[in-house]
């Protein structure tokens, strides 16, 4: 797709098609982000936050209306989506109620008659690419700490997300935020590189594949440009063994087959203990083949929807063939439909470590179970992949799982839990996953200059 379409995944209709937007409307753009930022950095917190609430509040009012469209346009479920506009409510909520206080000044200790502190002050316009899979949390988390810290944004929506970038634009101009301040544009791939080059954009904020991310990361790099990449994972989800297998097993599948698969952190390798495995595949097996598709309409948690589009199901689809040809077992699931953007549960298993497949990301619904026979295996399985971003330990003996947590090399580990998330919660990861955090007290310090002022007697 050259372009920016909605395309119902559900069934590959194309519903409405925008068009790119014109280098001349894109240079207004950012002479009108650049002065925007200025008026709007002159602004004091309590005024920027009484605007940033006004966002958030409706962010909530709207949130039937903004899960059907993203229902529509990347088939995400309606009671995922509406969930996912209160999360954006919360994460914008948080830093009008917080920045200025996570902006406070540090006092520092300075030489005798003078006086020093840092202090967060914005540093220009930041442009930020975001992805399909969460268009509304992904765009919050970029926006709401540089809003109020007084920074401007230009965002540069997935193709696939043109009704919800522009809902989301609409929110903004509705809520009170002046002209420039924050900016959606339809701009193509070679508009990118030109906009990260541009002296007026101060950073850059990607959340994307890694592919992508190495991109970005080259072109901020040879223009001297902040950037902060978030580029997947391959999350393990160690169980070391349970009293309820059954119930593991349905928690692990859920956690899994959130938003079909399609999450960064998803668990996207199941270890389980060797005295405890078949049970727990078996278990997973029943709930992959119980699975029925339908639409983002659709209430029963058996009801699967599309991904986000056909080519997404086609590449996955492709993976797990890979896999199978690699030596591993395809349990249940993984069929591509003739039509629309779906791909049957599955439960995938005995994938050669070492694999080129095993390395890779699977982003979609799939659950992969490893067998280990001790911690320690598991731990050193955890950890063979390129990726860091989260990872996850269950245990009955809490300390156990927080020793195997603690040996666990990524930017968000959680002991028997799966819900460690939240608008004062950082999220970020290490090694090929990226680098930089978003949300909580640290995201507001990534685009922020950090500048030392000094008063001498």
């Amino acid at each position: 797709m050259s372009g920016y379409a909605v395309t119902d995944p559900a069934t590959g209709r194309v519903v409405e098609e925008f068009g790119t937007i014109t280098d001349e409307a894109l240079e207004d753009a950012l002479a009108t982000s650049a002065a925007g930022q200025a008026e709007w950095a002159s602004r004091g917190f309590a005024e920027r936050a009484e605007i940033v609430g006004r966002v958030a509040a409706l962010f909530a009012e709207k949130a039937d209306e903004l899960a059907e469209i993203i229902g529509v346009e990347m088939g995400k479920r309606t009671s995922e989506g509406v969930e996912e506009a209160e999360f954006s409510r919360d994460i914008f909520g948080y830093y009008a109620d917080h920045a200025e206080q996570l902006c406070s000044d540090l006092p520092l200790d300075a030489n005798p008659g003078g006086a020093a502190v840092v202090e967060r002050r914005p540093i220009g316009v930041i442009l930020g690419i975001m992805p399909w899979n969460f268009p509304y949390y992904q765009v919050a988390r970029f926006a709401a700490p540089n809003l109020m810290l007084g920074n401007a944004v230009i965002v540069k929506h997935a193709q696939i997300c043109p009704r919800s970038s522009a809902a989301i634009a609409a929110i903004m101009t509705e809520a009170g935020v002046p002209d420039g301040v924050y900016t959606n544009v339809y701009a193509s791939h070679d508009q990118i590189e030109t906009l990260i080059a541009d002296p007026r954009i101060a950073g850059v904020s990607l959340t994307g594949s890694e592919r992508a991310g190495r991109q970005v990361a080259a072109q901020a790099g040879a223009n001297l440009k902040k950037a902060v990449l978030e580029l997947g994972g391959s999350d393990p989800y160690i169980v070391l063994d349970t009293d309820d297998v059954a119930g593991a097993a349905q928690q692990a599948w859920e956690t899994r087959m959130y938003n079909v698969g399609q999450v960064c952190n998803a668990n996207k390798r199941l270890i389980v203990a060797a005295d405890i495995y078949d049970e727990f595949v078996a278990e997973l097996e029943k709930l992959a083949a119980a699975a029925t598709p339908g639409d983002h309409t659709a209430t029963d948690p058996t009801v699967y929807t599309p991904m986000s589009s056909r080519g997404a199901a086609e590449t996955l689809a492709a993976q797990l063939e890979e896999a199978v040809a690699a030596g591993a077992s395809l349990r249940v699931g993984g069929q591509l439909a003739e039509t629309g953007a779906y791909v049957s549960p599955a439960v995938l298993t005995d994938i050669p470590v070492g694999s080129e497949v095993y390395y890779q990301e699977l982003f979609g619904p799939v659950a992969c179970v490893f067998k280990v026979s001790s911690d320690a295996e598991a731990v050193e399985l955890a950890n063979n992949t390129q990726y860091g971003l989260g990872a996850s330990v269950w245990s009955t003996d809490l300390e156990r799982a927080k020793k195997v947590g603690a040996q666990l090399q990524a930017g968000m580990v959680q002991v028997n839990s799966a819900d460690g998330e939240g608008a004062q919660i950082p999220f970020g990861g290490v090694k090929n996953s990226g680098y930089g955090r978003e949300l909580g007290p640290v995201g507001m310090d990534e685009f922020a200059n950090k500048r030392l002022y000094y008063v001498g007697e």
